[in-house]
């Protein structure tokens, strides 16, 4: 873990210097441009999220490994985490450059209905008290909730929209300056090196918690004995 936990942090440190000192200051919306890169980055996470999510789910529902449970418990935690930082961004991004913080546009929506998702897949954990219906359940919304992600991607593809066009893929006239599409990319890397390195770190700490409570229930049974 030590050298992804160094790489991760080296990266975030070159991604705060690529954002704040490196690329150029947007013309028209000035400073606050710089929160594209968080905000973008993050959703962009936040849908790998929702991808481990949905891999290991139908890996769950088909093998019935409680490792894979926990492995989409783990991503579904660190993603809402990215998805939150999107909720965040997006308001502070959006107040001075369209004066309004929210408007329920498809884009905006779609998003808010993903975060919605995490945390309720995350609740619905807390509720169910029986492991292995609290496992299958979870998988079952994780792969139905999966399916918003490809929306919000599109969202500003198939409607008109207050967010902005696509400047990634969005076709003829789209694009970024070099500069700028630099340091968007490594600013994505550097999140999903973080991603992973949260994600690795929930996982071994929820199956240390899992081995822990078999001890105990071990021993609980032996003083019965």
């Amino acid at each position: 873990m030590k050298p992804l936990a160094w790489t991760t942090c080296a990266a975030m440190l070159l991604s705060l210097y690529g954002v704040f000192l490196f690329a150029p200051t947007e013309a028209t919306m000035g400073e606050v441009q710089r929160i594209f890169y968080f905000h973008v980055s993050s959703a962009w996470v936040s849908f790998l999220g929702i991808f481990f999510v949905f891999v290991y789910s139908v890996r769950f529902l088909s093998k019935r490994d409680r490792e894979l449970d926990t492995k989409a418990l783990a991503a579904a935690e660190v993603g809402s985490v990215f998805a939150t930082i999107v909720m965040i961004t997006g308001p502070l991004w959006a107040k001075p450059v369209w004066g309004i913080w929210w408007t329920w546009d498809a884009r905006l929506t779609s998003a808010f209905v993903l975060w919605l998702i995490y945390l309720g897949y995350l609740m619905l954990r807390r509720l169910v008290e029986s492991p292995e219906q609290r496992a299958r359940l979870s998988a079952v919304f994780g792969v139905l909730g999966a399916v918003d992600a490809p929306i919000v991607y599109m969202s500003n593809r198939w409607f008109r929209t207050q967010h902005p066009s696509p400047v990634i893929a969005g076709g003829e006239g789209s694009g970024l300056n070099t500069e700028m599409r630099m340091v968007l990319y490594f600013t994505f890397l550097a999140l999903v090196l973080l991603f992973v390195y949260l994600w690795r770190m929930r996982y071994e700490l929820e199956h240390a918690q899992e081995d822990l409570e078999s001890l105990q229930r071990q021993a609980r049974l032996q003083e019965a004995l």
